[in-house]
C-alpha cells in the first residue's frame, strides 16, 4: 500500500486501486509506521504526503516485493508450471507474439493457461500497477521512448518499421522519391491527420518529426483499428502512420520513412522479481524475440 501510494499520491486512489476501502488503507498505512516506529505520512492539506522516511522506505518496497515473488517461486523450483497467466496486449502483439506460442504452451506445458486482454500500452500499464494482469505487451517508438519504471522488469521482443500511408493522389503529388521523413512530412503539412484514439505515441511521433519540417499537423481523427486507419486513408479523409509490413490495400499508399526511420520497439513487462513464477517464466521463454521487419 506504500508503494502504491507513493505513486498515486492519495490514499482513495490506492483504495480504487486495490479494492479496499479508504478506511483501510489508512489504517495499515499508519500500523506501517507503528511497525518501523516513525510515521510514514504526514498531513498535507485534505490529504496526505509521503515523509522522507516513509519516501525512502517506498524506494525498499520494490526490491522486498521482488524478493519475496522469488522466494515464493524457489518454494518448489522443480514442479511443474501450472497456473493462468492473465496478459494484458496491444492486438498486433496478440497475433504476432502470443498466437504463435498457444500451441507450444499447450504442448510444452498443458497446465498453464493464457486469459488476454486486448489493451493498449496505458491501459496494459495500468492494468499491472493494479495487479489485474501478470504480463503486459507493450510498444514505443524510436522517436517517442516511453519512461522506464524500475517497478517493472522489461524483456525487449521485436521491431517493426513504419511508414505513412497516404491516398493514391496524395502519392502521386509526392512523386516517385518522396524524400527523407521530414520532407515527407513537410509536403503533406496541409492534410488532415488520423492518430490513435487510445494512445498517444504515433501523435508524439508525428509531431516530433513535423517540428523538425518546421510544420504543425492537423489532427481530425482518431481511431484504434489499424484497418479503420486505412480505410479513413482510403477514403480521403487523411493520412496516417501505419506498420510497412501490412498487406497492400487498395487507395492506399504506404510511403516509406527515414531520416528519421520511424520504428516501433515491443517489450514484455513484468512485476519486478514475478518474471520468474514458474508459469509466467514459461510463457516468457516462449515469446519469439524477432529480427527486425
Amino acid at each position: 500500500m506504500l508503494l502504491e501510494l507513493s505513486r498515486h499520491g492519495s490514499m482513495g486512489a490506492v483504495a480504487d486501486l486495490l479494492g479496499v476501502t479508504t478506511s483501510t488503507v489508512s489504517q495499515q498505512i499508519a500500523a506501517l509506521g507503528r511497525a518501523v516506529g516513525t510515521p510514514v505520512v504526514e498531513p498535507d492539506g485534505r490529504r496526505v504526503r509521503l515523509t522522507p522516511p516513509g519516501r525512502r522506505l517506498a524506494e525498499h518496497a520494490v526490491g522486498v516485493l521482488g524478493a519475496l515473488e522469488e522466494a515464493r517461486a524457489a518454494v518448489d523450483p522443480a514442479a511443474e508450471p501450472r497456473g493462468t497467466v492473465r496478459v494484458a496486449s496491444f492486438a498486433t502483439a496478440v497475433r504476432r507474439s502470443l498466437l504463435p506460442v498457444i500451441e507450444t504452451l499447450a504442448s510444452a506445458h498443458p497446465d498453464v493457461h493464457l486469459q488476454v486482454l486486448e489493451l493498449e500500452p496505458p491501459e496494459a500499464l495500468a492494468a499491472i500497477a493494479a495487479d489485474e494482469v501478470d504480463l503486459a505487451l507493450t510498444y514505443d517508438y524510436t522517436l517517442a521512448r516511453a519512461a522506464s519504471d524500475d517497478v517493472l522488469d522489461s524483456y525487449p521482443l521485436w521491431q517493426a518499421r513504419w511508414c505513412l500511408a497516404v491516398p493514391d493522389a496524395v502519392a502521386r503529388d509526392l512523386g516517385p522519391e518522396p524524400g527523407t521523413a521530414v520532407e515527407v512530412l513537410g509536403a503533406v503539412a496541409d492534410r488532415d491527420w488520423i492518430v490513435n484514439s487510445r494512445h498517444t505515441a504515433d501523435e508524439d511521433v508525428l509531431r516530433t518529426v513535423a517540428a523538425l519540417a518546421g510544420v504543425s499537423p492537423r489532427v481530425t481523427h482518431r481511431a484504434d483499428s489499424l484497418d479503420l486507419v486505412r480505410d479513413l486513408v482510403a477514403a480521403g479523409l487523411g493520412v496516417g502512420l501505419v506498420p510497412e509490413a501490412l498487406p497492400p490495400r487498395p487507395g492506399v499508399v504506404a510511403v516509406p520513412l527515414h531520416e528519421p526511420d520511424v520504428v516501433l520497439r515491443c517489450f514484455a513487462l513484468v512485476r519486478r522479481g514475478r518474471g520468474a513464477w514458474p508459469p509466467l517464466a514459461a510463457v516468457l521463454d516462449l515469446l519469439p524475440a524477432d529480427a527486425d521487419d
